[in-house]
């Protein structure tokens, strides 16, 4: 049933295929932040300052929904990884074709749902009236687009559970050069605007589901299921519920912290996090094998991996605050370089914790323990809440 394209994590070395399925997630994160940055840049260029306030006051509420979509297929793809590494390809095919179905009424059932409490959303996060119908036009196209999203992450997630990280980041590259074509397109030379870069996102987000789809048809032999496309087993249901809530409640909790304190969030923690979810699939593979050893071996890694990347991070932001604060501020501005420099030094201390924490929300996600990560995301989000609280009373 196995092929070239899927990766055994059960078999052979152990950190080696850590790192290398870890490399995909990175550059995939970052050119999401690219596509993701695509629509702003294009629209303030050509559209103008309201068009691009638009875009940017609709991004925390698009991402919310993003993040609960892969959420629910990340929880899934844990159980994928755990049949695969069984080789229960009976009970991961059931799993398949449970998780779309349900994943597809889910998505349009939202969609639905989401264009209808747009402007309330909007209203809520104090939206200014001003950008109020552009902002209301782009969310409205982009929540259609809904079941595109699913689609894709359920594919890039089902792929990754069978240890194949490349191939949908070859994917996302292409969408993201497909979105800012499009951008051009819509918005430059047709003049569409806010609505136009809404469009452009949600046709690469389709182009990318085809083109998973047309690579699983012809690569994944283990993946073309044909009519047991369309089986729902209502005992597997429970549990991918189970684990998608879960792992949904934790990313969107997360982002929610982030919001409230207005937080920037920065690609310093993402390859942290991606580490983090290529321990997942290794530990859940190889706990649907039985193979307790190479899970220990597994975390050891894992960790050794996060902390590496931990310290790199600490000697580049300790040594390099001054050319990083180049990046974001005239160097006449000598006291606002000398504040991000001492910012900076202080905060580089700081990124051992969270690799630590990566870490082991990794190996318990893969374990199957989700509740362990979910309490400790609602730690963190209080513990950005306090800080904020604190930050604005001293200052």
């Amino acid at each position: 049933m196995k092929n070239g394209t899927e990766h055994d994590m059960t078999q052979g070395a152990v950190a080696v295929p850590l790192i290398g399925f870890t490399i995909p997630l990175v550059l995939g994160n970052f050119f999401q932040l690219f596509y993701n940055a695509a629509d702003s840049i294009i629209v303030g260029r050509y559209v103008g300052e309201r068009a691009l306030a638009a875009v940017g006051t609709s991004t925390p509420v698009m991402n919310l929904v993003i993040l609960l979509i892969s959420g629910l297929c990340m929880g899934a793809s844990i159980l994928m990884s755990s049949q695969f590494g069984a080789g229960n390809y009976e009970q991961l095919s059931r799993q398949i074709s449970t998780t779309l179905l349900s994943g597809c009424g889910f998505s349009i059932g939202f969609s639905v749902l989401t264009i209808l409490v747009s402007e309330p959303l909007l209203r809520l996060i104090q939206v200014p009236k001003e950008v109020m119908p552009d902002a209301l036009a782009y969310l409205r196209i982009i929540f259609i687009g809904i079941l595109f999203t699913f689609i894709y992450n359920f594919l890039a997630n089902t792929l990754r559970a069978l240890g194949d990280s490349k191939t949908p980041l070859y994917f996302l590259v292409a969408s993201a050069i497909l979105n800012v074509l499009g951008d051009l397109l819509f918005v430059a030379v047709f003049g569409w605007g806010v609505a136009g870069s809404a469009i452009s996102t949600v046709l690469s987000e389709a182009s990318s589901c085809l083109f998973c789809a047309l690579y699983i048809r012809k690569r994944v032999p283990l993946l073309c299921l044909g009519k047991r496309w369309f089986v729902f087993d209502k005992s597997l249901m429970k549990k991918t519920i189970s684990y998608g809530s879960t792992s949904a409640m934790q990313q969107v909790c997360l982002q929610i912290g982030k919001t409230i304190i207005q937080a920037v969030v920065n690609t310093q923690g993402v390859p942290q996090q991606n580490i983090g979810h290529a321990m997942t699939t290794f530990i859940a593979q190889n706990k649907g094998a039985g193979k307790k050893e190479r899970i220990r071996r597994g975390f050891q890694s894992g960790i050794g991996i996060e902390l590496v990347y931990g310290l790199i991070l600490l000697v580049l932001m300790y040594f390099g605050a001054e050319k990083i604060m180049g990046l974001f501020t005239s160097q006449e501005d000598a006291q606002v370089v000398a504040l991000g420099r001492s910012y900076l030094h202080l905060v580089s201390w700081m990124y051992i914790l969270p690799a630590i924490t990566n870490g082991i929300q990794g190996f318990f996600r893969g374990m199957g323990d989700l509740k362990v990560t979910l309490y400790s995301t609602f730690m963190r989000s209080e513990e950005r809440r306090v800080g904020k609280e604190c930050r604005s009373r001293w200052s």
